[in-house]
């Protein structure tokens, strides 16, 4: 009896450390998509300079030729 009570005791207890695991896991997808979204935006705000840097070059080229 003792014997089977410890085991459900270590039972309890790892199933305690693997909800522990799974909340941990989760809160790290959470970190990764927040950094995925934090790189998203950077990629568009990159990609609007490259835009505005690619317009200015056209307007000297257009003031260069007339």
């Amino acid at each position: 009896m003792q014997a089977d009570a410890f085991t459900m005791q270590a039972d309890a207890f790892t199933m305690q450390a693997n909800a522990f695991t799974m909340q941990a896991n989760a809160f790290t997808m959470q970190a990764n998509a927040f950094t995925m979204q934090v790189n998203a935006f950077t990629m568009q705000a990159d990609a609007l300079t490259m835009q505005g840097i690619a317009k200015f070059n056209l307007l000297r080229i257009n003031e260069m030729l007339y």
